[in-house]
């Protein structure tokens, strides 16, 4: 199992972080969503890989495979992560994909090391730029939603990860593609993450605001976003940053959920692989 060392700086500890490298060809960075890992990708890892790209998949600090430290699940610390992994694979002209969570990954890293050894973005049922409602996002989630998760997730986090995964695929609507197995699979590595790096990490979502940042963003990019997602509303993230980020293409998925890498994996992977053609 490949490993990568990325220093927790208040601490100044190594963290390791786990990755999976595959295939030739020009580099495409999958950064998973919360509070999954790697394995997420799956269907994306080998459509990517058979269209003659080299693919990695990680999994973010306190997921998966990777090291647990119990500080720094900001999204500067995640960038830190990320450009650890560019430098010590000496990986040039990639493509970053982020998913939910992962996509704020993808800004942070363009705010602060800019297209350095980055050709492209893509962003899939991204948080960007704003999770919570706000007077001036009044489409966002409220905050008292997102204070009652954060209790769950302090509370009951192994039932309420349950719960969430069926509004993640809206599993009553897709129930040919989200079987039981699938939801109870999504439940085993959403529970075997650290807890502490769970909730903080929420934290960052919920409560990071990037609308500053979307100018950062001066690679071409690829935004797709399912209209029916129900734990990211489109009109809080996708809506707004096509309209903020210069040089994008935006692809809505209609009656797609949040989990669409899964439900409309056909669709989306299409839709990947024609802009990494490009």
């Amino acid at each position: 199992m490949p490993f990568i060392e990325t220093e927790d700086i208040q601490r100044g500890e190594n963290v390791y972080l786990n990755y999976q490298d595959y295939g030739d060809g020009q580099p495409v960075i999958l950064i998973h969503g919360w509070p999954l890992s790697h394995k997420m990708w799956e269907n994306q890892v080998q459509a990517i890989v058979k269209a003659g790209f080299r693919c990695i998949a990680y999994d973010r600090r306190g997921f998966g495979d990777s090291d647990r430290p119990y500080l720094n699940y900001d999204y500067t610390s995640l960038a830190r992560d990320l450009r650890a992994l560019i430098e010590q694979l000496d990986l040039r002209h990639c493509v970053l994909v982020g998913f939910s969570m992962g996509g704020g990954e993808v800004v942070r890293y363009l705010s602060m090391y800019g297209n350095d050894r980055i050709d492209k973005a893509v962003l899939v049922s991204s948080v960007i730029p704003i999770v919570k409602k706000t007077e001036n996002n009044p489409d966002g989630v409220p905050e008292d939603k997102l204070d009652e998760i954060m209790e769950a997730l302090e509370t009951k986090r192994v039932t309420f990860l349950a719960e969430f995964s069926k509004q993640f695929y809206n599993s009553s609507e897709n129930k040919d593609t989200v079987t039981e197995e699938v939801l109870k699979y999504d439940w085993a590595i959403a529970t075997a993450a650290s807890p502490h790096a769970t909730i903080e990490t929420a934290k960052a979502w919920a409560n990071t605001d990037f609308r500053p940042e979307l100018r950062n963003v001066m690679v071409p990019t690829l935004i797709v976003h399912g209209d029916a997602d129900q734990i990211v509303p489109i009109k809080t993230s996708s809506d707004q940053s096509s309209k903020e980020i210069r040089d994008n293409k935006y692809i809505k998925i209609k009656g797609a959920p949040h989990g669409l890498f899964l439900t409309h994996k056909e669709e989306l992977n299409n839709a990947l692989l024609d802009f990494l053609r490009q």
